[in-house]
């Protein structure tokens, strides 16, 4: 089938500009007509596609796609390779597309996070980010397609699913969607935290004793390595940015949470930028690293921050 668009006839006659859409299906066969009806109209308008769907879900496309002449125009990402942390997926994008875009074609994207077997917090994290890609693309100009398996996806994920996406594609109609909001982002309470350690209260000149703290925890659930190298660089950032940012100090908690070693920083500051730390440094940009590298490094980032009440980011590594 060939989608169409409700005002402007063939789905690829928009206006430039970043088009956000939700695409609610109902089990396999549906998805593979939305998403083969989503790449044939790319591909008849001198597009390309990035795909970034589980491995299933590919290994389908591309048996239909086999014999169509598509070649490099439709590409396969896996999301997989980024781990965990939701807070990689829009640099990842903007990669993919800034390729896409320097070949000389304009992009679309297919984009289905994989929910299953994801935390609270992650499934969380998810929802947030979905948010946040209609700020991190606001000045783009590409399509991004966002699958969701009703069948399969938590209701309250699709509730605000609808709410993160300016436009729908429903019945092979590509249009506005009636359910998105441009109120402002409501987080989830974070979980109340398993018997954590004595708080630390740390200053300047202390950074040691929060990587004292953060080894003597990791330490008694089995975490070392490179993995606690990697935390050690990250609480250790996230620790000196409470001192510089956060009113000269902060308190840190540690406890393990089923299979994760969680670390909770919290001080008086407020980070402005619901963006900080999920989109890719420029070469050239002074400052701003701190949280892009802990993203890297830690396998989830949750972030809480109003001028209210101050600052509370945990940092979660994995103790599988």
């Amino acid at each position: 089938m060939t989608a169409r668009t409700e005002e402007n006839g063939p789905a690829g006659a928009d206006a430039p500009g970043f088009r956000h859409e939700l695409y609610p299906y109902g089990g396999p066969s549906a998805f593979l007509n939305g998403a083969l009806s989503f790449i044939e109209d790319a591909l008849s308008d001198g597009e390309s596609v990035v795909v970034a769907v589980d491995p299933d879900k590919q290994e389908k496309l591309r048996a239909e796609l086999a014999d169509d002449g598509s070649g490099p125009r439709v590409s396969f990402m896996d999301t997989a390779a980024l781990g965990r942390n939701p807070g990689r997926l829009i640099p990842a994008w903007q990669d993919w597309v800034a390729k896409s875009v320097s070949d000389g074609f304009p992009v679309r994207g297919i984009s289905e996070p994989p929910w299953k077997g994801r935390t609270p917090g992650e499934r969380g994290e998810l929802q947030y980010h979905e948010w946040l890609v209609n700020l991190a693309f606001a000045r783009s100009a590409w399509w991004l397609l966002c699958p969701y398996d009703t069948t399969a996806v938590e209701p309250a994920a699709l509730d605000t699913a609808r709410r993160c996406h300016p436009f729908r594609l429903s019945e092979g109609t590509h249009g506005p969607n009636p359910d998105n909001t441009d109120e402002p982002w409501s987080f989830p309470d974070l979980t109340d935290a398993c018997d954590p350690d004595q708080e630390l209260v740390y200053r300047a000149g202390e950074l040691s004793a929060v990587r004292d703290k953060v080894t003597a925890c990791a330490g008694r659930h089995g975490l070392e390595g490179e993995r606690l190298r990697e935390l050690l660089v990250a609480a250790t950032e996230v620790a000196a940015n409470s001192i510089k940012y956060g009113g000269g100090h902060g308190t840190l908690r540690t406890w393990a949470e089923g299979d994760d070693l969680v670390c909770e920083f919290h001080d008086a500051g407020h980070i402005r930028d619901p963006l900080a730390g999920r989109t890719r440094p420029a070469p050239r940009q002074t400052g701003g690293r701190g949280m892009w590298l802990v993203h890297q490094l830690c396998d989830l980032v949750q972030i809480r921050s109003t001028a209210e009440d101050g600052t509370t980011i945990r940092l979660h590594t994995s103790l599988r």
